[in-house]
C-alpha cells in the first residue's frame, strides 16, 4: 500500500519573505495574496521561521494598547520588532516531501497547526501543506478504494483469493463481506483496510458455509469500525 505523500498534495507556488523583510511589506502580502501566514528564508531558501497574522497583531497591540494584559502585551522582541527576523515565530515546523499524508496530519496535531513548511532533500523550502490539502484524500473515488483493498491487501498483503471476501465502499464506508482462511486475519484485515486512503469505516461481516462448494451465506456481523 502506498499512501499519498506530501509532495502530491502540497501547494509548491510559495510566497515567502527574508529576515529583512519590514513589518508594512508583510502586511502588504498577506492582503495582497489572501494568506494568514509567510514563510522566513535565508539567502539559500532555507525555512528559518514563520511570520502569520498573530504575530503582527501582537506587534500592534503592543504598541496601540497600553494595557499589561497578557493578551494585549506581545513578547519583549516582537514588540520591538519591525521586520521579519524579529516578527517570526521559530524554528518552524517542516515536514518532508516523502513524507505519507498521515505522518503530516499527527504533526499538526501533535502540534496543534494548520500549516506545514515542506522541505527537500536538501533543506530548501519547496512547498507548503495545510489541513485542507491532507483532506483532499478523502476525494479518492469509491472504485480506487476497493482496488487497492483487493488486490495490495487481500491478495497482496494476505495471501487471500480475491473472491475470499466481497468488498463494497460506499462513500468511504468499507463493508467487508467473507471467509478468510484463518480467523486470526480478520482484525489485520480490517487494521490494514483502516489504513488506506480515503476510507472512512470500516465493517467485516463473516460468514460461513456449510459446503464449501456451496454459495457463501451471511451471518450477524462480528466486528465494526
Amino acid at each position: 500500500m502506498n499512501h499519498l505523500r506530501v509532495r502530491d498534495v502540497m501547494s509548491d507556488a510559495v510566497v515567502r519573505v527574508q529576515g529583512g523583510t519590514p513589518f508594512k511589506e508583510i502586511a502588504h502580502l498577506l492582503q495582497e495574496y489572501d494568506i494568514t501566514a509567510v514563510p522566513v528564508v535565508d539567502d539559500q531558501d532555507r525555512p528559518l521561521g514563520v511570520v502569520s497574522e498573530a504575530d503582527l497583531l501582537h506587534k500592534m497591540r503592543s504598541v496601540q494598547d497600553d494595557t499589561d494584559t497578557p493578551e494585549a502585551t506581545a513578547p519583549p522582541d516582537k514588540a520591538r520588532a519591525t521586520d521579519a527576523a524579529g516578527l517570526m515565530t521559530s524554528p518552524p515546523l517542516c515536514a518532508r516531501e516523502d513524507w505519507s499524508v498521515v505522518e503530516a496530519a499527527r504533526m499538526m496535531a501533535e502540534h496543534g497547526v494548520k500549516r506545514l513548511l515542506v522541505t527537500g532533500d536538501d533543506g530548501r523550502l519547496i512547498g507548503v501543506v495545510s489541513r485542507s490539502d491532507l483532506l483532499r484524500v478523502f476525494l479518492r473515488t469509491d472504485q480506487a478504494i476497493r482496488r487497492e483493498i483487493v488486490e495490495e491487501i487481500l491478495v497482496k498483503e494476505l495471501g487471500e483469493a480475491p473472491s475470499a471476501v466481497q468488498v463494497d465502499v460506499t462513500h468511504g464506508h468499507v463493508v467487508l463481506t467473507g471467509h478468510l482462511s484463518s480467523p486470526a486475519a480478520v482484525p489485520v484485515l480490517e487494521a490494514l483496510c483502516r489504513n488506506v486512503d480515503g476510507v472512512v469505516e470500516v465493517e467485516f461481516r463473516s460468514v460461513t458455509a456449510a459446503d464449501p462448494h456451496e454459495p457463501l451465506e451471511p451471518s450477524a456481523p462480528t466486528a465494526r469500525a
